[in-house]
């Protein structure tokens, strides 16, 4: 119980067992994260229209507040003036995990708006030094590929909570009070186990604690701009529109994200590969242009009447396309200087987060009158998030982070 006390540098834990290596904890709140988060998304479209009579205003709103703390991400730069990155991940887990818990006790508006502030604050939190430690962490070479292997432990750990809701909930008749404490409970007792069982690992380079924008990352910043926007609007419209227009139940929104969690613990390896082999450019611009046709045929779901088939076939594709996120990680690990790491990625959360914030609440508007154009709306950025990757360049690193650095380096001097 004394190995979370102790300290080491990144190379004297290699000498440690494997369990307890610094990509292991990786490994490990990766697992934790999501069997609370994805419980908890499994079951809220189906909770707060049942227990609390959302329409797609409320739903909205409430996915607005929970987005507040990841705008407010660069919160985390003064939090680590108090404690270490690691420590700050373990206990993010811990209230996730614990507002989770509790998610059901509060039916209604006012308390899901104060429940859900609470676990995104953990969620988001996390989400913010997980990114710094994994790029500090994980060997630049390496990293595609360790990623990869990332993604599907997290997408093995939610489709092992998915496959339990199914069996379980029509047949023991579960309630949302149980599933949400269960699901959160686990979450909280693998944090602890984190906080216990593992040293303090001592990055070599030593990360800066204030806010830092430097101007060679503008179009990094932009790609977490549109990313922000785009998986908001997937995040909070797309599995509503399951429930909403189709009627679909837990059990069947629980069976979507099952197809979708196989799919990326099969994947997500392969994808991790193609980083590594095509490069950060092309895979981006194969991400937006697969997202500029799903989110045109969202649309057509609307405005063609194409049945549900279509629907839950576009959300498992759209789904499989955020397994290539990390495309983002690589290539700003590649162009970034070793101690910007964790403020770095503090900012980038907040900018990911600026259309979070507003978008969802006033699309919900839209959606009331329009859902259709919601999506329409959603084509449009992947079109821009596509522009902005063809500025991406085929061998990005300091100095040649977009393509127009790489044109102007390479011009005769005056």
């Amino acid at each position: 119980m004394k190995g979370f006390h102790r300290k080491l540098t990144l190379a004297e834990a290699e000498a440690l067992p494997p369990w307890r290596r610094p990509v292991a904890l990786l490994f490990l709140m990766a697992a934790a994260q999501p069997i609370a988060f994805a419980t908890w998304n499994a079951l809220l479209n189906n909770f707060v229209v049942e227990a609390a009579g959302f329409n797609g205003v409320d739903i909205g709103w409430l996915q607005s507040v929970r987005e507040i703390p990841g705008f407010l991400a660069v919160g985390v730069l003064a939090v680590l003036l108090l404690m270490r990155e690691q420590t700050l991940a373990v206990l993010s887990l811990v209230v996730l995990g614990g507002a989770v818990a509790v998610t059901a006790w509060f039916p209604t508006f006012a308390g899901l708006l104060t429940v859900t502030m609470i676990s995104s604050i953990g969620f988001h939190y996390y989400q913010t030094v997980n990114q710094s430690l994994q790029l500090q962490w994980i060997d630049r070479k390496q990293a595609p590929h360790v990623l990869g292997r990332i993604v599907t432990v997290g997408s093995g750990a939610a489709l092992a909570a998915y496959v339990v809701l199914i069996l379980t909930w029509k047949t023991f008749d579960l309630s949302f009070n149980f599933v949400y404490m269960a699901a959160g409970g686990v979450t909280v007792l693998i944090a602890l186990y984190c906080f216990f069982a593992f040293p303090k690992f001592e990055s070599p380079h030593p990360q800066g604690k204030k806010l830092v924008l430097r101007k060679r990352y503008w179009l990094y910043y932009a790609l977490q701009l549109m990313s922000g926007a785009r998986r908001q609007i997937f995040v909070v419209f797309a599995a509503f529109m399951m429930v909403q227009k189709f009627g679909f139940h837990v059990d069947q929104v629980t069976g979507l994200y099952l197809i979708n969690y196989v799919l990326n613990m099969t994947l997500a390896p392969v994808m991790g590969r193609a980083v590594a082999r095509f490069g950060e450019r092309q895979v981006l611009i194969f991400e937006y242009l697969g997202l500029i046709v799903i989110f045109s045929s969202y649309a057509g779901v609307y405005y063609f009447g194409w049945g549900w088939e279509v629907a839950a076939g576009l959300y498992i594709i759209d789904q499989l396309f955020f397994a290539l996120a990390f495309a983002l990680k690589t290539y700003f690990q590649k162009i970034g200087a070793p101690g910007d790491m964790a403020p770095t990625a503090a900012v980038a959360f907040t900018i990911n987060h600026i259309a979070a914030v507003f978008l969802p609440a006033a699309l919900g508007y839209v959606w009331v009158i329009a859902p259709g154009v919601v999506f329409a709306i959603a084509a449009g950025m992947a079109c821009t998030s596509l522009a902005l990757a063809l500025m991406v360049p085929r061998d990005p690193e300091p100095g040649r982070e977009t393509i127009f650095a790489g044109l102007l380096r390479s011009a005769p001097a005056e």
